[in-house]
C-alpha cells in the first residue's frame, strides 16, 4: 500500500485574470503543472453553464484551477506568471472581454496563499502604472466548464480568438518564463 507523503501533495491554486483559454494555456506549459481546469467560480448560481456566466448575471468568474507540485513550482511563482501576463489594474476587463466575469482575482485555498497573494499585489503594484484592482478572497466551489473548454487552446489554435488573443500570451510567456517550461 503506497501512502502521499503530505508535504509532496500537489497543491491547488485558483486564479481569474480574463478568458480561461489564456490562462490555461499558459500555466499548461509550465514545469510542475500537473493540471488545468477552466471553470466558473465565485457567483451565486449553481452549477452555471458558459452562457449563464457570459450574461454576467452569475457573479461568477471564469477562473483556472491550477495542480502543481510545489517542489517544481512554486505558488509564488505561479503568481509571478499571473501577474505577467493578464492587466491586474483593469476592473472586470481584459483586453476586448467585458463584464464581471473577466475580473482580476486570486482565490487563496490556505492562509499562506492569501499572504503570499497580498504580497504579489504589494510587488507587482510596483510594476503597474495604475492600482492592482485584483480581489483575494477563500476559494470556493469551483464548476469545471463544459469540456469543449478544456485545453480549448490546444485544441484549437488557428481559431481567430485564440491567434489574436491567446497565442500573444502564450508567447509572452514563452519568453519571460523560459526556464520554467516543460520540455
Amino acid at each position: 500500500m503506497s501512502t502521499i507523503d503530505p508535504q509532496k501533495a500537489p497543491e491547488v491554486a485558483t486564479l481569474a485574470g480574463g478568458c480561461f483559454w489564456c490562462l490555461e494555456a499558459a500555466y499548461q506549459r509550465l514545469k510542475g503543472v500537473t493540471s488545468v481546469v477552466s471553470g466558473y467560480t465565485a457567483g451565486h448560481v449553481l452549477n452555471p453553464s458558459y452562457e449563464d456566466v457570459c450574461g454576467g448575471d452569475t457573479g461568477h468568474a471564469e477562473a483556472v484551477q491550477i495542480h502543481f507540485d510545489p517542489a517544481q513550482i512554486s505558488y509564488s511563482e505561479l503568481l509571478e506568471v499571473f501577474f505577467t501576463l493578464h492587466d491586474p489594474t483593469t476592473l472586470n476587463r481584459q483586453g476586448n472581454d467585458v463584464g464581471t466575469q473577466y475580473r482580476s482575482a486570486i482565490f487563496t485555498h490556505s492562509p499562506q496563499q492569501e499572504k503570499a497573494a497580498k504580497q504579489a499585489i504589494e510587488r507587482f503594484g510596483k510594476v503597474w502604472n495604475d492600482p492592482i484592482v485584483t480581489e483575494v478572497m477563500p476559494a470556493g466551489v469551483f464548476y469545471a466548464a463544459e469540456s469543449y473548454h478544456q485545453s480549448y487552446f490546444e485544441r484549437n489554435p488557428y481559431q481567430p480568438y485564440c491567434q489574436a488573443v491567446v497565442q500573444p500570451k502564450v508567447a509572452k510567456l514563452r519568453k519571460a518564463f523560459v526556464a520554467k517550461l516543460k520540455d
